[in-house]
């Protein structure tokens, strides 16, 4: 159905049962982790930044988390600097990070801030080195293998975790009408860069701006269960009995994890969220329908 085609009343229609949400998440913060094929696919690019600036229109405040590691090994290919990985990690030494901080802070990030504003938004680019938001330390791996008595700690370098969020910047921009759009950069005491997992760090700023909502945007329909159904409503226990089953696992079991812990840190829902399906983010808000697996604690509810 085209522009021109679309019945009005069902536009209207449509904006009458979003009404009660709109009213239930006013002046609340949603942090939106944005990656995926919903950065790399034009038509979901372009109803990612509608979405973002209709969700500050209406009142809502958005922060926006973004990865960016395809493109990180677009350019690392270019400049004819290898890739290599531990435990999916990328290891980033002192070349790799410079490489991290254009391509995140530069590239990705200034893209997303212009496609916001040609959108009519007003974001702000930022690193977690920007007033030193996100406090960081390096990331220690370990691996063990059968034979070995204790673990085998392996450096991979300027990759971090957050040890502290700062929210000063945040609040600062989102109570002036910007939206923070935020490339996952830390920085220690020393001032030293690291390259931090975009899932956590928008978890952990989830946590620290005591947002409503977390979601983080996935290429897959949602968590599943072993028949391959998505599981729509989850609380914390619920989550714990599944990884504890072997149900969650793999790649989904960190992004499950993250979502896990802001929910425990007082981060109301987290969303799973399939960031294939355009205007999603907007599905997840404004519908009962969704398009991915929630996540709640049944302690914080009533």
């Amino acid at each position: 159905m085209t522009e021109q085609t679309r019945d009005p009343r069902l536009v209207v229609e449509v904006l009458s049962e979003a009404l009660p949400y709109i009213q239930r998440f006013t002046g609340k913060t949603v942090v939106v982790k944005y990656g995926g094929n919903a950065m790399t696919e034009d038509t979901l690019i372009d109803s990612f930044a509608r979405n973002i600036v209709l969700m500050k229109e209406v009142g809502i405040n958005p922060v926006v988390v973004h990865g960016g590691g395809p493109q990180i090994g677009d350019l690392l290919k270019k400049l004819n600097i290898e890739s290599r990985f531990v435990n999916g990690m990328r290891v980033t030494d002192a070349e790799t990070m410079d490489v991290v901080e254009m391509v995140l802070g530069g590239l990705v990030n200034k893209g997303i801030v212009n496609l916001i504003n040609q959108c009519g938004g007003k974001a702000i680019g930022l690193t977690g080195k920007d007033g030193s938001q996100i406090r960081a330390r390096q990331l220690k791996v370990e691996h063990q293998t059968p034979e070995m008595t204790v673990p085998e700690i392996i450096d991979i370098g300027h990759v971090g975790e957050v040890e502290h969020i700062s929210t000063d910047l945040i609040e600062m921009l989102a109570e002036r009408d910007f939206i923070p759009v935020i490339a996952p950069i830390g920085v220690d005491a020393e001032g030293h860069s690291y390259n931090i997992n975009a899932d956590l760090v928008a978890g952990k700023v989830a946590e620290a701006l005591g947002a409503e909502k977390l979601m983080l945007l996935t290429n897959v329909a949602g968590l599943m269960n072993a028949e391959g159904e998505v599981l729509t409503g989850l609380t914390t226990a619920q989550v714990d009995e599944l990884i504890a089953d072997g149900t969650i696992h793999g790649g989904m079991l960190p992004k499950i994890r993250c979502a896990l812990e802001a929910v425990k840190g007082g981060v109301k829902s987290a969303h799973i969220i399939d960031g294939r399906v355009p205007h999603a983010t907007l599905l997840e808000i404004f519908t009962n329908a969704g398009v991915g697996t929630l996540i709640t604690d049944a302690s914080q509810q009533g």
